[in-house]
């Protein structure tokens, strides 16, 4: 086991090379105690973001009509104008990180020649799925391949519902796999290669380099001592209001879920105040979850999260239309190869609703999230190499996303397909569209519909709490220069913020507000990525790569 600095970071082992620098992590930040919580805070990046988050509370809630308005034009801005910007940036990631993989680089080992994995495979995977994509693949699983087999029209696809209602035989096959695969492309291959860039640059610069485990590190080979100034507080900054307004989208997507479950199963009203409920509710126990840290709260309730996923996930597969759902997936999976490319095309296209709506949103969702994501992944990677790293973050989670589409949104597709007129998930995504209930409405026309509802109502429950106490983890990280061991009182303050932030968002607009935030913090943090991949290759070039044995866990 490594030995532990004085700021938390785990010291490496064998050969790195260190970066000589006269910064020391913690050195701007401002220490104290008022009463008995102590703080020790980075000057300015906390004080700056704490600010503006509880300005920004209050200005919506105070303006809450115009905020809505504003809300809305910022939304569609940013996704009508800068959808190639999104799209090539996300094909950049892609490339860049199948390029390391194949490369000399590949076998340089995080953490030093002779660090060792400190998670199993089993809990390292789950903690890289729950803090991933947990929320969304509950909310979208269902919605989203009949949304895009109906509606939405990828690539100019032909839906095989008729203006009737009826059902066009002919366009059945082609459309299913069409609307697979465009779900598939908004959920495996680009997203995770996002997350890989900025875990990969997180911890490289951590572990090897020793340097604070900040978004500023990683621009080092760039410019040098600077980043310790305001180019570096502009970069936090950004990062913390990026992963905030991520977290608060999920957050929102997830009280919107759960409450539709509660309406379905219990009877309880759907509606804003019902949500903002769930989401104090669930904060609470996400607070409980940030005290224990790391170990004692994050990977335990991960562990829980991927077992009742597994057991949902294979009860639906097994009880529902098994061969089928084997066909979506190679279908969909099939397809999705075939098109990705001209699915990832910036510039030339007429799937306006498609390319805007969706792929714009969910590519500046993605990196929204990708500080959030991308430092709980370098924090749980350390001992495993490039090569290994990027395979396993990149292609692991995309297959697994895959089958849970071809799973839920293959059983939906049949459902819709097959019955038509009496169809609960027609209802809800195509007639009268009510995404939040998309799941339940497909789970209520299985067997035991009432228990698997529960169960899903759970699961969305759990997987919010482990976005909210690990995006709390990672943002005190962010605003306490790098230390990964500050106190505990600062982590509480944010867990509470990433609460308020989704409230007064569903407040001021709904999920168009959560979505235009999202978009807004998308914007300047794309760049960022873009400039981080050149200080990647810059920081890998005086690495030793190692031959790689094979290595085992510590714990």
């Amino acid at each position: 086991m490594a030995e532990t600095t004085a700021e938390g970071i785990p010291s490496p082992e064998g050969d790195v090379h260190i970066i000589d620098t006269d910064y020391n992590v913690g050195q701007d930040n401002l220490e104290g105690s008022v009463g008995p919580f102590g703080f020790d805070i980075h000057n300015p990046v906390f004080l700056i973001s704490g600010l503006t988050i509880v300005a920004f509370v209050l200005l919506t809630l105070i303006f809450q009509d115009s905020a809505s308005a504003a809300f809305s034009w910022l939304f569609n801005f940013a996704t009508k104008q800068f959808d190639w910007y999104f799209l090539g940036a996300a094909n950049i990631f892609v490339i860049f990180s199948l390029v390391l993989i194949v490369s000399p680089y590949g076998s340089v080992r995080l953490g030093g020649t002779e660090a060792q994995p400190e998670y199993s495979y089993f809990s390292w995977f789950a903690m890289l799925f729950a803090a991933g994509m947990g929320i969304g693949l509950m909310f979208f699983g269902v919605l989203e391949p009949v949304y895009h087999m109906a509606v939405s029209s990828p690539l100019g696809l032909e839906s095989p519902i008729a203006e009737d209602g009826s059902i066009i035989q002919d366009q059945v096959a082609a459309a299913r796999n069409a609307g697979l695969a465009a779900t598939v492309f908004h959920w495996a291959l680009h997203p995770w290669a996002i997350y890989a860039v900025v875990a990969l640059a997180l911890a490289l610069f951590s572990y090897n380099k020793q340097l604070p485990l900040s978004l500023r590190s990683a621009f080092y080979p760039l410019f040098g001592d600077r980043v310790w100034g305001w180019l570096g507080h502009c970069i936090d900054i950004i990062a913390v209001f990026a992963t905030l307004f991520g977290l608060a989208t999920s957050l929102g997507l997830g009280a919107q879920q759960a409450n539709a479950g509660l309406q379905h199963v219990f009877g309880i009203p759907l509606n804003t105040t019902s949500q903002i409920f769930i989401i104090m509710g669930v904060t609470a126990v996400a607070l409980v979850s940030v005290l224990r840290g790391l170990d004692g709260g994050v990977k335990i309730l991960s562990e829980v999260n991927m077992a009742i996923a597994a057991l949902l996930l294979f009860f639906v597969f097994l009880v529902g239309p098994t061969l089928s759902i084997l066909g979506d997936f190679f279908g969909g999976l099939t397809t999705y190869i075939r098109d990705v490319v001209p699915l990832s095309n910036p510039v030339g296209r007429d799937d306006d609703s498609f390319r805007e709506g969706w792929t714009s949103f969910y590519w500046a969702w993605w990196i929204s999230w990708s500080p959030f994501v991308g430092m709980f992944i370098a924090r749980v990677s350390r001992g495993r190499t490039v090569r290994e790293f990027i395979t396993c973050v990149i292609l692991i989670p995309s297959i697994v996303s895959v089958f849970w589409m071809a799973v839920f949104g293959g059983t939906a597709i049949e459902q819709v397909i097959t019955n038509p007129e009496t169809s609960q998930v027609k209802n809800y995504v195509i007639d009268n569209y009510n995404a939040p209930l998309s799941l339940f409405g497909m789970l209520g026309e299985m067997p035991l519909g009432m228990i698997t509802s529960t169960v899903a109502i759970v699961l969305v429950l759990v997987f919010f709490v482990t976005s909210s106490d690990s995006g709390s983890l990672v943002i005190d990280t962010i605003t306490a220069g790098g230390k990964t061991d500050a106190p505990k009182p600062q982590r509480v303050f944010w867990c509470v913020a990433e609460g308020l932030v989704a409230i007064v968002l569903l407040i001021g607009g709904g999920l168009e507000a959560l979505q235009a935030m999202v978009n807004a913090t998308g914007l300047f943090f794309t760049l960022v990525l873009l400039v981080m991949c050149g200080a990647i290759w810059k920081g890998l070039a005086n690495e030793r790569r190692v031959q790689v044995k094979g290595t085992q866990p510590t714990e």
